[in-house]
């Protein structure tokens, strides 16, 4: 993001997952690695068979538990 004459621009708007062309498709190597890690510090298990809407909207939920969103 950068300011321009008082206005903020995102370069890279968010996407909602579910509008994603590839959400339903098997989700990454790096989501299952950092899912396994956020629900280790949660507390709680990664289901198996994930895609990747699926995942990112845990990943989410996980982060806010933990502390680790933004």
């Amino acid at each position: 993001m950068f300011e321009r004459k008082g206005t903020i621009v995102n370069r890279t708007p968010e996407k909602d997952p579910q509008d994603w062309t590839t959400g339903d498709e098997p989700m990454t190597g790096p989501q299952e690695s950092y899912l396994h890690t956020l629900a280790q510090e949660a507390g709680e298990e990664v289901p198996g068979g994930l895609t990747k809407v699926e995942a990112s909207q845990l990943i989410d939920r996980l982060q806010e538990k933990t502390g680790r969103g933004a």
